[in-house]
């Protein structure tokens, strides 16, 4: 059996540090543009604001605790909808896979789901459930709901089938052919779902938040477009971007977790 010598370690930490790397040049790069913009075309700072106010409004809202209780309402929306719309696209998903008829029959409808834009149901689960904390979480859940579903129906179907008969053959539980052979092989195409997941999990909390709320950074751009402060807006959008990033990376660090036995049989 091969072992790793320090220097592939070193090697396979590298793509993550290089990763940051560019994400944070990129940044940089984004702010050096804005601020050419704002020189060169000398608007006012309610339609382009300076990075220097954004960053001055960033510290205010920020240091009042404003920025933060509104953070972590949309934060908590985000966590319940990515787990429960995950959840249940994994369960159905998986019943779905065993059972084609039953697929064929619903198949339909999840595609006219999806047909119409989540911004466009929105006013219609806040007129029915309420503006508060519940139909933000389902307009979320919604939203990453069919990704992961179909993700976790391709991972299924690319389980190779002579590993099937194989667990046939050795007499295992539905369980034990789950625990053993359909969840290892599943997990990256699952995985991927789920970073698509996140990322849209944002926007669903979002689009429940600008349709009606009182708390969020929804509300907070509601707020700031309404008093024409596009230094508030410019912090609130670009606290969603940070946001999303973060949920990605997140993301991609379980994935390396849990996908290690991947590399490790590479590298055998």
């Amino acid at each position: 059996m091969k072992t790793l010598t320090k220097t592939q370690r070193r090697g396979s930490l590298r793509p993550g540090g290089s990763r940051a790397g560019t994400v944070l040049l990129a940044a940089a790069a984004g702010v050096v543009v804005w601020q050419l913009l704002w020189l060169l075309l000398k608007l006012p700072d309610f339609i382009l604001p300076a990075p220097a106010v954004v960053w001055q409004k960033f510290i205010q809202v920020l240091s009042s605790g404003l920025l933060w209780r509104h953070l972590s309402f949309t934060l908590l929306e985000i966590i319940l909808g990515l787990f429960f719309g995950s959840l249940s696209a994994a369960v159905i998903g998986y019943f779905l896979s065993k059972h084609p008829r039953a697929e064929n029959f619903a198949s339909p409808y999840l595609v006219a789901s999806q047909s119409v834009p989540i911004v466009a149901i929105a006013p219609l689960l806040v007129i029915w459930f309420g503006p508060g904390l519940f139909s933000k979480v389902l307009i979320c859940a919604l939203t990453v709901f069919f990704p992961v579903l179909v993700n976790t129906l391709v991972g299924l179907r690319e389980v190779p089938q002579d590993l099937r008969e194989l667990m046939r053959s050795l007499k295992a539980s539905p369980g034990q052919t789950l625990r053993y052979l359909e969840l290892p092989a599943s997990l990256p195409v699952f995985l991927g779902g789920l970073r698509v997941g996140a990322t849209l999990s944002v926007i669903g909390a979002i689009v429940g938040e600008l349709v009606g709320s009182d708390r969020g950074l929804g509300f907070l751009i509601n707020v700031g477009r309404g008093q024409y402060d596009t230094a508030l807006v410019f912090v609130a959008v670009l606290t969603l971007m940070v946001l999303a990033a973060s949920l990605y990376g997140l993301i991609l660090l379980l994935e390396s977790r849990l996908l290690a036995w991947q590399t490790w049989r590479q590298n055998k």
